[in-house]
């Protein structure tokens, strides 16, 4: 019986989610279902695959999402509890031509909602919307046959194929904080069978994630890794989210490598491979990466801050690496260019088991002055991006040499840069600053801070830049 109104606000720029038993339910899972499956239906497709994370309210809204997907005539491989790379990993294998997995990624236990792929493209912003549409007009193909569901354990072939594809050139000591998302099911065997010493931490499975939140780009979240890196004299530390796409490295005296710098690190040895080849990176990231990917004969290409945005761009241009500042990594060398943790974690292991001192390798990054991201908050998502879409029009920075304008607000500076955007996954907007000196820092920060409460006024509380 349906006992929640229309879910308008789950459908979010790159993937659905919202608070279980508050913005959605199993209900609605269900109807998402059909029409998803209706839509592959309607471009001739046959086959998908669903998973989903270990969140507490995971099983019922995947048996939902299959039933309806099923009542278009599609057939479901379940893949059950595993990580969203897997899924995007079982999708090649299988030969699917969907994947859907059930996920809140790095939100808190209360949240879910599904990552879509469908002919290896992630659904993302008109596609959403288009999809919200058609579940709100109830435009459903109902088979005279329901699709058939199976179920598949694609957790062997995942880890043979990393493991086939990286090779660890001596044995390291890592810690690994999998903060009981559903890595706990992955990482720890795959990283021991490529030789790593591995010294667990929250490696068991509980979507309540009773320890911290699934979100290790958050200071508060990696105290406990950096505390056991410290005291068991570990070579590194390597962080997952929940759903498993992303990764933080920390060194061994306990400082986290931006993801932008690891960037810069990885595309240092892939452009040898990949001549001219395409860097993707997003509005967050350090401009210092641009210099860098050049003198290596590489072509840095700016997109949007987003999984399902960073894939479609690396599609667009061919690239061969990708990533945003959130920790998302994406190989289209040796792998198949979506974001996975694990396997970056493993690539990363590979390059650094290469030098004696890892840890002086990551240090030796450049590495600019810059904030942490600020989050303005609001009440809501139509807030946010309703004072965002003031900002963006009258905002006026006569100071600076250029404004992108593919994401928010990213203002470039002769010594700096100031980064304004609406968040995807929350009602914030994001706000972050760079610069080559204090001074410069402190000039980008001072002039957003003018321009913002001349547009804002007293009509909502300014964050203190």
């Amino acid at each position: 019986m349906q006992a929640i109104e229309f879910p308008y606000l789950i459908f979010k720029a790159y993937d659905i989610r919202g608070i279980v038993g508050v913005d959605w339910d199993a209900y609605w899972a269900r109807k998402i279902g059909q029409a998803i499956g209706t839509l592959l239906h309607e471009k001739g497709l046959s086959r998908c695959v669903i998973g989903r994370d270990g969140r507490l309210s995971g099983l019922e809204l995947m048996q939902a999402l299959i039933e309806g997907v099923c009542s278009a005539g599609i057939d479901v491989s379940n893949i059950g509890c595993a990580a969203t790379p897997a899924g995007y990993f079982a999708g090649y294998e299988l030969k699917a031509d969907a994947v859907l997995v059930v996920t809140a990624s790095h939100n808190s236990a209360p949240y879910n909602g599904i990552k879509m792929v469908i002919e290896n493209r992630a659904l993302a912003g008109e596609d959403i919307q288009d999809l919200k549409d058609r579940v709100h007009a109830e435009r459903f193909f109902v088979a005279d046959t329901e699709g058939r569901c199976e179920l598949i354990d694609i957790h062997p072939s995942y880890k043979e194929r990393i493991v086939n594809t990286v090779r660890v050139h001596r044995r390291m000591r890592v810690a690994i904080d999998c903060g009981n998302g559903i890595m706990a099911l992955h990482a720890p065997d795959v990283l021991r069978t490529l030789g790593v010493d591995v010294v667990p931490l929250y490696c068991t499975l509980d979507g309540a994630f009773p320890n911290h939140e699934p979100d290790p780009s958050r200071e508060e979240n990696v105290v406990d890794l950096r505390q056991v890196v410290l005291e068991s004299g570990c070579e590194l530390g390597l962080a997952f989210d929940g759903d498993g796409d992303r990764l933080v490295v920390m060194t061994r005296d306990g400082v986290v490598i931006d993801a932008d710098r690891l960037l810069m690190l990885f595309s240092n040895e892939i452009l040898k491979e990949h001549p001219e080849g395409r860097i993707v990176y997003d509005v967050k990231c350090t401009r210092a990466l641009v210099p860098w990917v050049k003198a290596r004969g590489g072509v840095p290409v700016l997109a949007r801050t987003g999984h399902s945005f960073i894939k479609a761009a690396m599609r667009e241009v061919g690239g061969c690496l990708g990533g945003e500042m959130s920790g998302h990594l994406f190989f289209a060398d040796r792998w198949y260019g979506f974001d996975d943790g694990l396997y970056a974690a493993a690539r990363l292991l590979e390059l650094l088991s290469a030098e004696d001192d890892p840890s002086a390798v990551l240090h030796a990054l450049p590495k600019m002055l810059n904030t942490p991201e600020i989050h303005w908050r609001f009440e809501s998502d139509t807030q946010a991006h309703t004072i965002m879409s003031r900002i963006a029009e009258e905002a006026n920075f006569p100071k600076a040499d250029h404004i992108h304008r593919i994401d928010g607000l990213r203002v470039e500076y002769p010594r700096g840069f100031g980064l304004i955007r609406a968040s995807n996954t929350s009602p914030l907007i994001v706000l972050r600053f760079e610069g080559d000196t204090a001074d410069a820092l402190a000039e980008v920060q001072a002039d957003f801070n003018v321009e913002i409460k001349r547009i804002c006024g007293n009509d909502v509380l300014v964050p203190r830049l």
